[in-house]
């Protein structure tokens, strides 16, 4: 259970931040659709952003920007998200629990949280998204996926490069609103392509070698093969590391076909 002494609207990030920075172990962003772990916590101060102006969605100068706010169903019904990139971002988070826990769970508390199991973190990595933080500035989700992470800082939005890039996903899953046994998200641009493996249980990473592969033409089976091989794997409760590495090869091939074949890929 969750015990909180002030639930805040702070009228302006630099506010937020304050407020997060003045005890950082007992404040924590909410109202911003952020995941939160089950048992007992004591918060001085919950700070709820969601009155802030986060949830617009952009076309600016060549990228696609979801602010911090934006819902995952957002993601799926939204024209200026499913009419791009194949409509990855929407297929990808479908399967998420259901529609009204999807009205509630943002962009922004999925990707603060750099959760190991996220459908949308595998499908960003693979589009080159790019994370902004109000204090720490601009820089690649990879590289804040491999850091230390923002403790104190407010995400604010997510931008992708809106170059024509198309991608497909694919996860497998116990159950249809499980979350995933292993995701998948593959994208092409040209020869230049991109894969991302998440759900390891870890969180997503980009396979570099089979992206390598394939730009050089070396075929999805290969490229599946090599993204088993270079790529770590963990056992959970879903899942062992070995079904998972063998799983990979299958889900990465099947993904990198469809982009071959020139078609749109769907959730597996």
């Amino acid at each position: 259970m969750y015990r909180i002494e002030n639930y805040v609207f702070p009228s302006s990030l630099e506010e937020a931040c304050r407020l997060l920075n003045g005890d950082l172990r007992g404040s924590a962003v909410l109202g911003g659709g952020c995941w939160l772990r089950l048992g007992r916590r004591h918060l001085r101060n919950a700070v709820d952003i969601s009155r802030l102006g986060l949830d617009g969605i952009e076309e600016k100068e060549g990228w696609l920007e979801l602010g911090a706010g934006v819902t995952l169903r957002r993601l799926e019904t939204d024209l200026a998200v499913t009419g791009r990139f194949g409509g990855i971002l929407g297929r990808s988070v479908s399967s998420i629990v259901g529609v009204q826990f999807r009205n509630m769970v943002t962009v922004g508390g999925t990707v603060y949280a750099r959760l190991g199991f996220s459908d949308l973190i595998t499908t960003l990595l693979s589009l080159d998204a790019r994370v902004v933080f109000y204090r720490a500035g601009e820089m690649g989700l990879g590289e804040y996926l491999a850091s230390n992470g923002c403790p104190g800082d407010i995400l604010t939005a997510v931008r992708i490069p809106d170059d024509g890039r198309q991608a497909a996903y694919e996860s497998l899953r116990r159950s249809r609103t499980d979350f995933p046994v292993l995701a998948v998200a593959v994208s092409r641009l040209g020869e230049d392509w991109r894969v991302s493996v998440g759900a390891r249980p870890f969180v997503a990473a980009r396979a570099e070698r089979a992206e390598a592969c394939l730009s050089r033409g070396g075929g999805a089976d290969q490229a599946g093969e090599l993204a088993a091989q270079e790529l770590r794997f963990g056992s959970n409760l879903r899942a062992g590391e070995d079904y998972r590495r063998k799983l990979a090869a299958v889900l990465v091939r099947r993904a990198a076909q469809t982009l071959e074949r020139g078609g749109e890929g769907c959730e597996g």
